[in-house]
């Protein structure tokens, strides 16, 4: 069963002073080694002397046999209330265990010395905290805006490609084309030349025919671009926007790099490692040098694999 506000604040109001023997008032503190809860006047000794203020720890009013019941904890050792903290362990500890246990060297402190402490902590710690959320804001705000330019660069790289592939495959796609129109022109242009039963006109129509058929006997049937097409202009056109995506991507690899490691800890041009190899098996994208530590650029890599 779980306990509201309104429940806690009734339990705390139906709590009265033990040494009102002729009324019943409200106590206001409970203290923990006396046992007895107090009203305001009777509570002003334990508020002004030193020695009661110091040793006996005061809590909120609790109910009668709330010290019995387990409202407040005791020692599991000792059995005795737990009046003191130590700061060191984090933890409430008796007075036995102040002086025989492991305690007794540590920081200890009366619970209400204890909170005051702890609470300027927890002020000091929420004030950092806040100063770290603002650097955590900040850090979002480089997060979102390096993310919009890494989107922008791959969109433009994507498009990159695609006018790349667009090239050669519009380029292809329309002399395959235009080959096969070709042959299918000289042969409707047969079909209609052998269904005409008229002389004069078949005569008329046959020069334009064996142009057709002769036409399609010069079909160049290689793979890729035929003569006519320029193969020579659509090359350049490939290597120039080839080399424009492959500068792009190798821009965009560089960007990610820098985003993950900014300090450049992991990864840089000639970067050497720890480990040692040979040159016949470290690979064709490593240099070895004469201490036999193997040199890697990302760069040099990406640019080798894209050129296979």
């Amino acid at each position: 069963m779980s306990t509201t506000p309104a429940t806690v604040k009734q339990e705390l109001q139906s709590v009265v002073c033990d040494m009102c023997l002729d009324s019943q008032t409200p106590a206001l503190k409970t203290c923990l080694k006396c046992e007895i809860s107090m009203c305001a006047q009777h509570l002003q000794a334990h508020l002004t002397t030193p020695v009661l203020l110091q040793t006996h720890p005061l809590t909120k009013p609790l109910p009668p046999g709330g010290l019995s019941s387990g409202a407040v904890i005791r020692c599991p050792e000792h059995g005795k209330v737990l009046e003191y903290y130590c700061l060191d362990d984090r933890t409430c500890v008796c007075v036995s265990c102040s002086i025989e246990d492991q305690h007794r060297l540590h920081n200890l402190k009366t619970l209400s010395s204890a909170q005051k402490v702890l609470l300027e902590k927890l002020k000091e710690e929420k004030k950092e905290l806040s100063e770290r959320e603002m650097q955590g804001k900040a850090l979002k705000s480089w997060e979102t805006k390096q993310r919009k330019a890494l989107e922008e660069s791959s969109e433009h790289l994507v498009k990159a490609m695609l006018a790349l592939r667009d090239i050669g495959l519009t380029k292809v796609a329309s002399s395959v084309s235009a080959r096969l129109d070709a042959i299918q022109a000289a042969q409707q242009s047969i079909e209609a030349a052998l269904s005409e039963e008229d002389a004069h006109q078949f005569l008329q129509r046959y020069a334009d025919v064996h142009e057709a058929v002769q036409k399609a006997r010069g079909v160049d049937f290689i793979h890729g671009l035929e003569e006519n097409a320029k193969p020579e202009q659509v090359v350049f056109d490939l290597l120039k926007n080839g080399h424009e995506a492959v500068e792009k991507v190798l821009k965009l690899q560089s960007d990610l790099l820098t985003l993950v490691d900014p300090g450049k800890q992991f990864w840089g041009t000639d970067k050497p490692t720890d480990m040692i190899f040979d040159q016949e098996t470290v690979g064709q994208h490593f240099l070895v040098s004469t201490d036999f530590k193997a040199y890697c650029s990302p760069t040099k890599l990406l640019k080798s694999v894209l050129q296979e």
